[in-house]
């Protein structure tokens, strides 16, 4: 049957605990999940593309994710998983407000290559309202992320925000 691969994409820009909830419950369930970080300019990151990698594999670490693995990518999602063997793309709902974008995506990706499914996974209830870009609001004012963020996301963001 070969290994079940899953790629669980996203700017991640940062990771938040709601990324890592799935991310943790996806990793009990495929036997690589590789956490595919976009590399679109267009969003316009806080993070460089290299610190949300550094930031992800410092998390994958500390959760002892022996089946994770970060990668970045600049094409279309379903060429890159072609390319990764991957059969599973792997997608965080947080709301109804979510949905109707997410499940255009899963549609056309669908089109493009039916081989490919796409799991929608929701967090924990108590991390259902956090987003990366609350996330950055937050603490772009001096306040606290340590509820929603790990330890080394947070002392990133403080370096951020101090020198902005």
């Amino acid at each position: 049957m070969g290994e079940r691969i899953a790629i669980y994409p996203g700017t991640f820009d940062p990771i938040t605990y709601g990324h890592l909830d799935i991310l943790e419950r996806a990793s009990k369930i495929f036997d690589k999940v590789i956490i595919a970080v976009a590399n679109n300019e267009r969003k316009g990151p806080l993070f460089s593309l290299e610190e949300r990698v550094e930031l992800i594999k410092e998390c994958i670490l500390e959760y002892k994710l022996k089946n994770v693995e970060v990668d970045t990518f600049d094409t279309l999602l379903i060429e890159y998983a072609k390319n990764k063997g991957a059969k599973v793309i792997i997608r965080g709902l947080r709301a109804i407000s979510d949905f109707e974008y997410e499940f255009q995506m899963a549609l056309m990706n669908r089109k493009l290559y039916p081989a490919v499914e796409t799991l929608f996974m929701m967090p924990n209830e108590q991390y259902t309202y956090v987003s990366s870009r609350i996330v950055k609001e937050i603490a772009s004012y001096g306040g606290s992320v340590s509820c929603l963020v790990p330890a080394n996301v947070e002392a990133k963001l403080r370096e951020k925000f101090k020198t902005s």
